[in-house]
């Protein structure tokens, strides 16, 4: 603001320039730097008369206070305002703080519902590949082929948790242990439409013909089963109705749950494992080829890792008695239904040339009967 004396004086040691010392053809923006202003207080003089009503004979108004005059530019920022030298940059005052708080909460928002519905896209495509559960699959593609192996386990746990309801129900229903166990044996079949079984006949057949990889997977991909599918399937079947029937009658009901749920997780890890990255599919079509190194190394060694530490901790929990007997029993099922698991698909891999879906079937069923024996042997 600029301040004008009652007497009409300019209220500064120095004074104003006068309009005819002005260089014709300028005006009072084109004034050089310190010209029309008072003395160290930052203010111009304005007369009054004539220059005061902004007549031709008018002196040019200096910047007010914290702006300064930069000839030809207009005004500028002067030093400690914001966007000047020394101020704040703009945007970074106090009054952006929440907008910024509100940007960046909903960035996290977006991101959950995005993980929210990649982690809904794999449960379905896990449940509607593994099971017989009416599961929508909406997509089929490798993306959520990872997804869906990723989330294997999952599949397994439900339908080893139905497997192990229904031996408890039959149990407590006065049956004894022999048929309580055929029940949970045959409720992974019912829940999977016996794909896995069929897979485990189909993969001995093949592996049983002594032919080349080509000869070998036309044998796969025939309709009948040949004997070395109906042998493999009554000996793996025999051994595990003879595990849960140990189980259920001489170890207790509870660890034969516990069991028949840690064999069904093992095993859909199995084929999480097996759906890695490195593993190439036999054929070019079916779901070996669909799920086929989808899943990243790193990924898959993640979900084997994370069964292994809650198979230990649930069975310290269930052998509440000897809680490290327990542990160590469920972690070497785990183990040992995993690397039987392993050891069937790189057999698989040198005699087919790869996976196909059969082969996963064959790991599935490898990895339970596997797990269950350790538990028989605990």
């Amino acid at each position: 603001m600029n301040a004008t004396p009652p007497d009409g004086s300019s209220g500064s040691t120095g004074s104003s320039v006068p309009s005819q010392d002005r260089p014709s053809g300028t005006d009072g923006n084109d004034a050089p730097e310190g010209t029309g202003r008072s003395g160290e207080s930052g203010t111009s003089a304005t007369p009054h008369g004539p220059a005061a009503s902004g007549g031709p004979d008018s002196t040019s108004t200096g910047p007010g206070p914290g702006m300064s005059r930069s000839p030809g530019n207009g005004t500028t920022d002067a030093p400690g305002t914001p966007g000047g030298p020394g101020g704040p940059e703009p945007g970074s005052g106090p009054g952006d703080g929440p907008s910024t708080a509100g940007a960046s909460k909903g960035a996290s928002a977006s991101r959950g519902r995005a993980a929210a519905a990649a982690a809904e896209e794999g449960v379905r495509f896990a449940l509607g590949t593994l099971t017989v559960l009416p599961v929508r699959v909406e997509r089929w593609d490798r993306e959520a082929a990872r997804r869906g192996m990723e989330w294997a386990p999952l599949a397994g746990l439900l339908v080893g948790g139905a497997a192990a309801f229904v031996g408890l129900l039959a149990l407590m229903s006065g049956v004894s242990s022999l048929p309580a166990a055929v029940l949970s044996v045959a409720v992974p079949a019912v829940l999977t439409r016996g794909l896995h079984l069929d897979g485990l006949a189909d993969v001995a057949d093949g592996l049983g013909s002594a032919k080349p990889a080509d000869g070998a997977l036309r044998v796969m991909k025939q309709p009948d089963i040949g004997p070395f599918g109906v042998v493999t399937l009554v000996l793996v079947l025999l051994a595990q109705v003879a595990v849960l029937d140990e189980l259920y009658g001489q170890v207790g009901w509870a660890q034969g749950a516990l069991g028949v749920m840690v064999a069904a997780v093992t095993a859909r890890c199995a084929i999480t494992l097996a759906a890695r990255s490195g593993v190439p599919a036999a054929r070019g079509e079916g779901l070996g080829a669909v799920v086929a190194g989808t899943v990243p190394v790193r990924a898959a060694a993640l979900v084997a890792a994370s069964l292994a530490v809650a198979a230990t901790l649930l069975g310290a929990f269930v052998y509440w008695g000897d809680a490290l007997h327990g542990a160590v029993t469920c972690l070497l099922a785990v183990l040992i239904g995993l690397t039987a698991a392993e050891l069937l698909l790189q057999h698989c891999r040198r005699r087919f040339g790869g996976v196909t879906g059969d082969v996963f079937g064959a790991l599935s069923e490898t990895a339970t009967t596997a797990a269950l024996l350790a538990f028989a042997l605990g």
